[in-house]
């Protein structure tokens, strides 16, 4: 009998790989995530999966080992914080800290294990990020130099784009296969795949929710039953297979649509949403009133609170229903505005964006919560995870690389 291949899920916020992994069927043996409001969310969906909720320079060596056992660990997976390496931004992330070398404590707890493939996940900025400010040395180089030292000299690194891979979002990541066998590496390939479109990936959700998020929060603090989101009559492929439970291979309940709660806005932003055209964001709308207006209309609008005194380039974009979404980032709640409706989107909406099936459950963290609190509130775990549907696929051309080369298991 075959056996199921097995991952460690290291910095695994949510859930994104695992549950991509988990529908190319693959057992998770373990995940270490510091944040708590990530690991109540992923132990939610993944009850069976032991989470150990550290910050991962504290994990030993020995407690990995204890909770694997004998069980051989196929890859080890590694999707870094992406903050120090992100060329977004106004300062263009310049900074320089720990989380730059946290890959190095992936990779000893792969060799602890002895797992035989690592893959790394991270935004494309990783390639041309410095070890230090006044130095010449890439991180990229300290990376593929620290992998050889713990013998995994076999390697090869790719840009994808999410989009490509039926994810209703343009989010380019870069990623590093790794393994200390020889075996035939290679990425996922897009192969005729159509692009999934805003539209098809919102098809059947109400554009107008029943309940806002503070009225759901409310309710749930007074123990009162929310009211009940039925979903419309239509549907695309896409948003059949965010509702097919025996694709993700999870327990078969009944479905109901959840977490599609209003965010609430003050009557300014409305009118600054009503300002914004599809695929415009606040940029292109401060570019136009200075254009036809001058800074006098930019300076009235702005004391009547319809538009801000600061903005950055990803602020309020509104969303092309023709087109993939725009990079969903933890900073979503800001950046996207749907695309008809004069409001940002519904924590399901930007889960449908990361390709999280309807039945993935966030628990973890508030609705809504600032930016700065250490404890991811939901909207900022959905954009820093990995899409679980490219997840899938990374996991089927893994299975296709392992596929024939027998491991046998301790006893």
């Amino acid at each position: 009998m075959t056996r199921r291949l097995h991952i460690i899920d290291c910095f695994s916020g949510p859930g994104g790989i695992c549950t991509g992994f988990r529908a190319a069927g693959f057992e998770t043996l373990l995940a270490i995530e510091l944040v708590e409001s990530c690991v109540e969310t992923y132990t939610a969906n993944h009850k069976d999966v032991p989470v150990i909720n550290k910050d991962i320079r504290d994990v030993t060596e020995e407690e990995v080992k204890r909770i694997v056992g004998n069980r051989v660990v196929d890859i080890l997976t590694a999707g870094m914080p992406c903050e120090t390496f992100s060329t977004a931004g106004a300062t263009s992330r310049s900074f320089y800290d720990h989380r730059q070398f946290l890959y190095r404590e992936a990779i000893r707890l792969a060799d602890a294990v002895n797992a035989r493939m690592i893959l790394f996940e991270n935004v494309p900025g990783i390639q041309t990020k410095k070890v230090a400010k006044d130095s010449d040395r890439l991180i990229i180089d300290e990376i593929y130099d620290d992998l050889a030292k713990y013998g995994y000299v076999h390697h090869i690194s790719t840009i994808l784009n999410a989009e490509d891979f039926g994810v209703p979002q343009s989010r380019e990541r870069f990623f590093i296969l790794a393994s200390r066998e020889k075996l035939d590496l290679r990425v996922p390939v897009a192969k005729n795949r159509k692009i999934v479109t805003v539209e098809e990936a919102f098809i059947d959700l109400p554009e107008e929710p029943k309940e806002t998020i503070n009225s759901a929060k409310k309710k749930l603090e007074n123990g009162e039953e929310i009211e009940v989101e039925q979903y419309k009559d239509i549907d695309s492929a896409y948003s059949k297979l965010m509702k097919d439970r025996d694709f993700w291979k999870f327990e078969k309940k009944e479905l109901a649509l959840t977490y599609h709660f209003a965010p609430v806005h003050r009557k300014g932003t409305i009118k600054r949403f009503e300002m914004i055209k599809q695929g415009e964001g606040l940029k292109d709308l401060f570019d136009k009133l200075m254009a036809e207006h001058g800074p006098e209309e930019i300076e009235r609008l702005q004391k009547e609170k319809i538009i801000p005194n600061k903005w950055y380039i990803q602020r309020n974009r509104r969303l092309s229903p023709d087109k993939p979404s725009v990079t969903v980032t933890s900073h979503c709640l800001s950046e996207l505005v749907h695309p008809i409706k004069n409001r940002a989107l519904t924590i399901r909406e930007v889960a449908r964006l990361q390709s999280f099936p309807d039945f993935y459950d966030f628990k973890g963290g508030k609705f809504v919560a600032p930016h700065k609190d250490p404890q991811q509130d939901k909207y900022e775990q959905i954009g820093d995870a990995v899409p679980p549907l490219l997840a899938y696929h990374w996991g089927l051309v893994i299975k296709e690389i392992l596929e024939g080369v027998k491991v046998t298991e301790g006893v």
